[in-house]
């Protein structure tokens, strides 16, 4: 049965410490990658990269295997995660798969468009409790998959 890494985009993730309490209940190893250094417990590896865009998202993307779930908001990172066939999931328990990647990367190129005209503002919406739950799951979810093979 292998056991996936869990690798954490972590400069902006809302669940580092529900992402900490799964691995060490499934025995899985944590991979937090930063562009600054941050806490983080003893038995969780941290790497910072240099700042810059996709800094962190390419030190991630290089060494996703098989079977490894990355945990992100960027959507493109979650596209190279599952081209190299590990599972993606958003800070707020969705999953990224095959058949949605196309979908976000599609709608993240238009709010972007509208953003160049100052349209579509605001951010996402405030990180929630029921968000934090629907995310525990999904990682338990993930985690059991990825041990299964």
């Amino acid at each position: 049965m292998p056991t996936p890494t869990i690798f954490v985009d972590a400069d902006a993730c809302p669940v580092k410490e529900e992402i900490y309490r799964v691995a060490r209940r499934t025995g899985c190893p944590v991979q937090v990658v930063a562009n600054a250094f941050m806490r983080v417990p003893p038995d969780v590896t941290l790497t910072v990269v240099d700042a810059g865009p996709d800094v962190a998202d390419d030190w991630i993307a290089e060494r996703v295997k098989p079977g490894d779930i990355v945990v992100t908001n960027d959507i493109p990172l979650a596209d190279r995660t599952l081209k190299a066939g590990g599972a993606a999931l958003g800070a707020t328990g969705k999953a990224f798969t095959e058949s949605s990647i196309g979908a976000a990367l599609a709608q993240r190129e238009l709010m972007e468009h509208l953003r160049s005209f100052g349209e579509g503002g605001g951010g996402p919406k405030p990180f929630s409790q029921q968000d934090r739950s629907r995310f525990l799951s999904a990682l338990d979810a993930a985690v059991m998959k990825a041990k299964r093979g």
